[in-house]
């Protein structure tokens, strides 16, 4: 029974990833099995929003949130800051231990990425999700980084690599175990899906196409993608970009 209802809450889900062209987006293009889509309302939705920010906006909205939060410095970062609490009862964390995880860079993340795991955390808390385990939000940026230049994907902060979700009964969704894709198969639409099927694996597609049909993240990759993304979901917000990748 409960895999019937993860594979009903899947197809709708890609039913609204592929719907027809309607007030709100445009028909997704598909590049083999990568699916790209540039909204004629692109303004309007979350992740565009987030990347036009101005970081005293962005921290503003983050407070309006009630987001618990500390402002950090990070070389290449718009407005780094890092998370202090849970966002919707989910902790979004490494798996360094507590005193490391205060100063480890990987844990800062440019306030507008927040938003979009703000959001991405109230799926989650949806689905009885109480902890994400993730590899990094922010990657140290080379010595020959300039200083006043800011950067994008990790070296800006501005993504997430997300590999472990685990549930108030202690439930691990586990991407490197349970997501079951193949290298250039289909992430999301009609005709996606886990191979094998599982019920874990249909909650992990379910939990990703529910974000991806929101527009929280400009890219999401997957193990589909690549070998190196075998293991976790890449969710990047990207800056002043008005169109979203999905592999």
């Amino acid at each position: 029974m409960r895999l019937a209802i993860l594979a009903a809450t899947v197809a709708m889900t890609a039913a609204t990833v592929d719907a027809k062209p309607h007030a709100r987006s445009a028909s997704p293009k598909r590049h083999g099995n990568s699916r790209f889509e540039s909204p004629p309302d692109a303004e309007s939705l979350p992740a565009v929003r987030y990347g036009s920010m101005t970081a005293d906006d962005c921290r503003a909205e983050l407070a309006a949130r009630h987001i618990s939060f500390r402002t950090e410095t990070a070389r290449g970062v718009l407005a780094p800051v890092r998370l202090t609490g849970p966002l919707h009862g989910v902790t979004f964390r490494t798996d360094l231990d507590a005193k490391q995880r205060e100063t480890t860079p990987w844990e800062i993340g440019d306030c507008r990425l927040i938003l979009a795991m703000d959001d991405f955390a109230a799926i989650l808390a949806a689905h009885d999700v109480v902890e994400v385990r993730h590899y990094s939000m922010y990657r140290v940026a080379p010595k020959s980084w300039p200083d006043d230049k800011i950067g994008g994907q990790h070296n800006g902060g501005l993504a997430l690599d997300a590999a472990r979700f685990t549930k108030s009964d202690g439930t691990k969704l586990v991407v490197l175990d349970d997501f079951h894709g193949a290298i250039g198969a289909q992430t999301c639409g009609d005709g996606a899906g886990p191979r094998p099927v599982t019920d874990k694996g249909l909650e992990l597609r379910a939990i990703l196409c529910e974000a991806v049909s929101k527009h929280l993240f400009n890219v999401v990759l997957t193990p589909n993608f690549n070998r190196p993304h075998r293991n976790h979901f890449h969710l990047e917000v990207m800056a002043n970009k008005k169109w979203f990748l999905v592999h």
